[in-house]
């Protein structure tokens, strides 16, 4: 059996939870890399892992290195994808995996020439719970897909300091928690929806703070997407069809949602595990790299390009 070395770019909170929990039968964290090195031999101390870079490029260039996993800022997610790529890595990037479409149409095009998989580190599309929905929605019982809510406020405190208002690293709500919710939405949606409409508050320097969307595609199926950064709301995610709907609490690593039928009855589907939620995104790579179907590319292309449609409208 092939077993496989991960390499680590970045050191922020969820490097940190990626390297506290990881758990592969097929492969193992081998090195990390960033740029301040204590807070680095830190790290690779605290995890146990066994080899520290001086710099990202001595990691890239590392031969038994196979996968990179990059957990910098949005902002030079481009930069360090493209890097690994070049180098002959596979990459699983943190989300958003890019600024905007162009970006990641670039990225795509060097995986295919390097013959190299490239996936988002979206929990939403790899978490059990959601593959189980879908075969059930899939399976018609529900009837037909009507209307999708996809809500998420988080209270951040209005610092302009800070990265989540910080223009120059890529803050604001729509690719910090908004991705989340958007990507919720298309999980659901049977086709790519259009933005009818959107409308922004922005924070003074500029990033989003809140906003509100309507997505809608050819089958009729909507979605409306509410986001704000200085408001917590619950992460309730709801999806209504003629004959029920579900409704998914704690969206982004859900294991567990209730299916409430036209005539009363409840239904609890559970599937996976919360805790398990960024192993099953080191699962869903290899797997991609052993020949499955790339299952999530698709859907982080609509995502980003859904995102770059609600910014025109801004």
């Amino acid at each position: 059996m092939t077993h496989y070395h991960w390499g680590i770019i970045g050191l922020g909170d969820i490097a940190h939870q990626f390297a506290a929990g990881f758990k592969s039968e097929k492969s193992e964290i081998y090195g990390v890399a960033a740029r301040r090195l204590p807070k680095v031999q830190a790290f690779a101390e605290e995890f146990s892992i066994p080899t520290v870079y001086e710099t990202v490029e001595d990691l890239l260039a590392d031969d038994v290195i196979d996968f990179v996993y990059i957990a910098v800022p949005n902002n030079v997610h481009h930069q360090y994808i493209m890097a690994a790529l070049q180098a002959g890595k596979h990459v699983l990037c943190e989300k958003a995996i890019t600024m905007n479409s162009a970006e990641l149409t670039e990225e795509i095009a060097l995986a295919k020439e390097k013959n190299l998989v490239l996936q988002e580190a979206m929990t939403i599309f790899n978490m059990p719970l959601y593959l189980e929905l879908k075969k059930i929605a899939d399976s018609g019982t529900l009837g037909k897909l009507k209307l999708i809510q996809a809500p998420f406020g988080s209270y951040k405190e209005p610092d302009p300091t800070n990265r989540f208002f910080n223009p120059e690293l890529a803050g604001g709500a729509l690719l910090d928690i908004g991705t989340y919710a958007v990507s919720f939405a298309r999980f659901f949606l049977s086709a790519t929806p259009d933005v009818l409409f959107s409308n922004v508050l922005p924070f003074e320097t500029g990033v989003d703070e809140q906003s509100i969307t309507v997505l809608r595609n050819q089958k009729d199926e909507m979605a409306t997407v509410s986001l704000s950064f200085q408001a917590k709301m619950p992460k309730q995610g709801i999806v209504a069809y003629e004959n029920a709907y579900i409704t998914v609490d704690e969206y982004p690593r859900a294991d567990k949602a209730e299916i409430v039928y036209r005539d009363g009855h409840k239904e609890i589907i559970e599937a996976g595990n919360t805790t398990e939620a960024l192993n099953y995104e080191v699962q869903t790579l290899i797997e991609t790299v052993e020949g499955a179907k790339n299952r999530t590319l698709p859907l982080t292309i609509d995502v980003i390009r859904i995102l770059d449609d609600m910014r025109r409208f801004w």
